[in-house]
């Protein structure tokens, strides 16, 4: 079992190099990417682990399906889609289904995630 308990602090998370080398377009800042897969594998079909990212903007199309919880900092996610735009804070989870556009604005230092991916 793996608890995730709000307020409590991630675990130590790999260096993953950019946003843009997990396959983003970075809009504006490095926003740098870190994390820890502790169940799967990044080509698995299922997955799960932390993910974490610097201050910054960057457009992606999701590459699976994923159920994520906000573990620390803020960010807004824009779906491409719809137009709709929710901003997120720690303990708030959202569902994104595979294909989708995502724009990410990340309004702190740093944003961490707990995630459940599907391929």
């Amino acid at each position: 079992m793996l608890s995730i308990k709000l307020g409590a602090p991630p675990p130590a998370l790999d260096s993953w190099g950019t946003v843009a080398d997990l396959g983003s377009t970075i809009i504006e800042g490095d926003v740098l990417a870190f994390g820890h897969i502790h169940f799967g594998t990044p080509t698995a079909p299922v997955s799960a682990g932390y993910f974490a990212c610097t201050k910054g903007q960057f457009d992606m199309v999701y590459p699976f399906t994923e159920h994520a919880t906000v573990i620390e900092g803020e960010c807004v996610l824009r779906n491409g889609n719809t137009g709709e735009s929710v901003h997120y804070r720690a303990g708030d989870s959202w569902f994104i289904e595979k294909g989708t556009p995502i724009s990410w604005h990340i309004l702190t230092d740093r944003l961490t995630k707990h995630y459940l991916a599907v391929a």
